[in-house]
């Protein structure tokens, strides 16, 4: 009868075990976060249990001391040991606990967030782990040209510097007909803040226009020099000087005589400056002038073909709120009650579609983004994917946008760039045959951006956006109809 009743219990306890058992599944791939921005480290059970009762703790793998990132026990988040520069910064989604989905979203993402991250998660019989390898991409500062001096050949020393880049970036400098020019030395320092990058190259034309370009898989910058005539002259000049000063030191007499040409040749060349001044005045007048006429009657022609932006409240991710009209959009923060999550929406992106698309011809619309400090606006294709993806024309966005102060397209790669002022208003006008995409802001009357050479084969629909997952800007952006 013991033998009988051991033997009951050995099988209760392996079939209590086989219904404990789960795998944990993380991400085949690395993960990419930009840092400044959010990132979800993806990881949960298969079969997709239940893991409220369990023990989840995410650690890095790669750090000596402190390792803890977060740990949730006991129902409850235990982040007394978690390591310092984490703290406040990370957050599991207590709802998604019970499906199984033990996914850690980590804010405001730095470069030294970078490494190898473990998701181990225990229950009382059972346990199981996965590995989380995550990529910081972090952009630089804008990139600084200095002069720096001549050679004995009259080459003229350029050195171009960016810092806080991850991973380092590759650099180039290019000729004014985009032609990449070999540079002579590289700098290259890192922190804890990213990569600094030193490039020194010379010059030896003339009247040339020279790029310095930083660039990562998704972003680019870039600084710009254009070397003169004026310049090299400068060099050539010294170099007389520095020869009659050897011919001084033998015939004093001579000195002068050269301090007299020289003061002949510095009275030239302020007169040939105030020329150039006087000229690039007049040239400058004369631009305005033109301007003036022209672009009033630009901007009426893309407003001949303006259409009747209505948004459709039924595609807008479930935390942003669209007026009654259609005709605004403002951020929640929080998940509206009353949103079917059953329909098509975006649930990454704050964005929202316009009702109708167009699939032939040209059409116009405008948008006040007066107030607001981080939105995306374009055209999106037809069933374009609503999901965590970039924002480029691969994926079926054709947009531009302001993120943290600075504004960018996304055209093959990301590609950052700076405004005189900041736009109010921005027009965005549609060429469907042609395949032109272009920006303009309304109130300055310039060009902002441009998608050329585009080609559309489904329909296109407005597109607003108020950056990816949270906006605590109430600011609403607004479909302008007050010039139709």
């Amino acid at each position: 009868m013991k033998l009988i009743c051991l033997t009951f219990l050995i099988i209760s306890e392996i079939t209590v075990s086989r219904s404990e058992l789960y795998e944990v599944v993380g991400a085949v791939d690395p993960v990419f976060a930009v840092a400044g921005e959010d990132v979800i480290l993806p990881c949960s059970v298969k079969p997709n249990i239940s893991v409220v009762d369990m023990r989840v703790e995410w650690f890095r793998l790669d750090l000596k001391d402190s390792q803890l990132v977060h740990l949730y026990e006991d129902h409850e988040d235990k982040n007394s040991n978690q390591i310092q520069s984490y703290k406040g910064r990370t957050k599991l989604i207590q709802q998604e606990l019970e499906k199984g989905n033990t996914s850690l979203r980590v804010s405001s993402v730095q470069v030294s967030d970078e490494g190898l991250y473990k998701c181990f998660i225990q229950s009382k019989s059972w346990y199981d782990d996965a590995t989380v390898d995550v990529r910081v991409e972090a952009v630089g500062s804008p990139p600084v040209i200095t002069v720096d001096g001549f050679d004995h050949s009259g080459g003229l020393h350029l050195q171009c510097e960016s810092e806080g880049w991850n991973p380092e970036p590759d650099l180039e400098w290019l000729d004014s007909e985009g032609v990449s020019l070999s540079s002579e030395t590289t700098e290259t320092h890192r922190n804890t803040d990213g990569f600094t990058v030193k490039h020194t190259m010379t010059v030896y034309e003339r009247d040339s226009k020279i790029h310095c370009r930083f660039k990562l898989k998704h972003h680019m910058l870039e600084a710009l020099i254009i070397t003169t005539s004026n310049m090299f002259n400068s060099w050539r000049t010294s170099v007389i000087v520095i020869s009659v000063c050897v011919v001084l030191s033998v015939i004093a007499g001579i000195l002068i005589a050269v301090f007299a040409h020289k003061n002949k040749e510095r009275i030239q060349l302020q007169n040939e400056h105030s020329q150039l001044q006087n000229e690039k005045s007049r040239i400058q007048h004369e631009r305005d002038q033109l301007l003036k006429t022209i672009l009033p009657k630009a901007l009426m022609y893309l407003r001949s073909h303006t259409v009747n932006v209505i948004l459709d409240a039924d595609t807008a991710h479930p935390c942003l709120i669209v007026s009654d009209d259609g005709k605004q959009v403002r951020s929640g923060n929080t998940k509206m009650k009353g949103v079917d999550g059953n329909k098509d929406r975006f649930d990454d992106y704050l964005g929202v579609l316009g009702k109708d698309g167009f699939s032939s011809g040209c059409f116009y619309f405008e948008v006040q983004v007066k107030g607001q400090t981080e939105w995306d606006l374009g055209v999106a294709r037809e069933s374009v994917n609503k999901g965590s993806v970039y924002l480029s024309p691969e994926n079926g966005y054709w947009i531009v946008g302001r993120r943290y102060g600075s504004y960018q397209a996304c055209d093959s790669s990301a590609y950052s760039f700076s405004l005189n002022v900041d736009p109010q208003r921005v027009g965005v006008f549609v060429d469907y045959e042609k395949g032109l995409v272009s920006f303009i802001d309304v109130e300055s009357m310039s060009h902002v951006y441009s998608y050329t050479d585009q080609s559309f084969n489904k329909k296109l629909y407005p597109f607003v956006c108020l950056g990816f997952w949270k906006n605590e800007n109430a600011t609403p952006l607004i479909i302008c109809d007050d010039y139709l």
